[in-house]
């Protein structure tokens, strides 16, 4: 973080500016490492989908130096981070679980957590932090009921998910240390279930992995990144799409209380137009072409790095109409919010679900809800891979 940061307000994530639309062009990651950036809605999709593309060959040998600070996204044996049929077999571990067949059967007891936390803020003096008693709480509390983590402290996961995906809050000794320590654990979890297998994710998980021969590595390495990527995202997503619904889009707000389709149908619209991160070049949409290839009409050389702007692409404006978005409208083209190809997010479908239930019910139970903030008042959660909300005060 800048001295410049602190010091002046920061716009919610719903108005950062995004790179211009338009063919594929040279620019440079924060390591100097010359980048081609891609953010056009169809040419983001061939990039995502083409093997021409990969992600293994971001970490060969004679790779380019992508992180100033490596995370837990730097690591080779990661899952984001293998290619292939040892992608697909290591994906094919944890894939069935999040099936939109498989999260459908989840959705009573997800709706029953937010259920829960709902009667908790209701009984929260007014102002009540939105962030701290709803919108952090639902993903964490949903991963780790999952993952059968409900014992664990949520305040070291959450310690855990800050240095798995600093961008540059801290120190790379105190990254490498907090990843000891988190692989410690998750080394220690995979011991426990395979000796005590349960009806959770985490066993299942070392069940099929041990059928399929998946190294003790990876499987801990797994583990971790379903941890931290369990709720993360959602956590950053749900609180940006909050400052947008009760500040600028507060007239779309009792839309939200119809009933759960139209409530998934707007969650949709605002996850493609409310951002996680402020235009920087996330470490997972990273590609590198293994040969030449053609993008929006423009020579790939072999061996280039690619970064996708997904962000960009949900606002091309040959595909999605300027201005706000309209939340009772469906989306004319599959989203790429959640990347597309071999590496689509294993975790949309849930995430979809809880979104779309955190935004219905919180309209229902809360008809009145409004904020207790401003855009200039905002205390921004910073130095991650995200950018969301620390606290939002609201009352009804």
């Amino acid at each position: 973080m800048t001295a410049e940061s602190t010091s002046r307000p920061l716009c919610p994530m719903h108005r950062v500016t995004y790179p211009e639309s338009g063919p594929p062009r040279l620019t440079t990651l924060a390591t100097g490492t010359p980048v081609w950036l891609v953010t056009r809605y169809h040419d983001v999709r061939q990039v995502l989908m083409d093997q021409r593309f990969d992600r293994s060959s971001l970490h060969a040998e004679d790779a380019p130096p992508l992180l100033v600070v490596p995370n837990l996204l730097s690591d080779p044996d990661g899952l984001v981070n293998q290619d292939g049929p040892g992608h697909q077999r290591l994906r094919g571990t944890v894939q069935r679980a999040f099936t939109p067949r498989s999260v459908a059967r989840w959705r009573p007891w997800v709706a029953s957590v937010v259920e829960s936390l709902l009667d908790d803020l209701a009984a929260t003096p007014r102002p009540a932090d939105i962030v701290e008693g709803f919108t952090r709480r639902l993903p964490v509390s949903v991963i780790c009921r999952l993952m059968g983590l409900d014992h664990i402290d949520r305040e070291r996961i959450r310690h855990w998910a800050d240095h798995a995906l600093s961008g540059g809050a801290h120190s790379a000794e105190e990254v490498a240390s907090a990843m000891r320590e988190f692989g410690a654990f998750g080394a220690e979890l995979v011991a426990q279930r395979r000796a005590r297998p349960g009806d959770d994710l985490v066993s299942g998980l070392v069940v099929a992995g041990d059928a399929l021969g998946i190294g003790e590595r990876q499987l801990v390495r797994l583990v971790c990144g379903l941890v931290v990527a369990g709720h993360e995202t959602t956590m950053s997503a749900l609180g940006n799409i909050v400052v947008y619904l009760l500040t600028d889009g507060h007239a779309d707000w009792p839309s939200l209380a119809v009933d759960e389709e139209a409530a998934a149908t707007a969650a949709e619209q605002l996850l493609r137009t409310v951002p996680l991160s402020e235009g920087r070049v996330l470490p997972g949409l990273l590609r590198r072409a293994v040969e030449d290839a053609v993008v929006g009409g423009v020579p790939i050389p072999a061996g280039s790095v690619v970064a996708v702007q997904t962000n960009a692409a949900g606002r091309d404006p040959d595909v999605h109409p300027p201005g706000p978005p309209d939340l009772t409208a469906p989306l004319p083209v599959p989203s790429v919010v959640f990347g597309a190809g071999p590496h689509h997010c294993l975790g949309a479908w849930l995430a979809r679900l809880e979104i779309t239930l955190a935004l219905h019910r919180l309209a229902v139970r809360f008809p009145g809800l409004r904020a207790e903030f401003t855009a200039t008042t905002i205390d921004w959660r910073e130095g991650q891979m995200t950018r969301s909300p620390r606290h939002l005060p609201v009352s009804w």
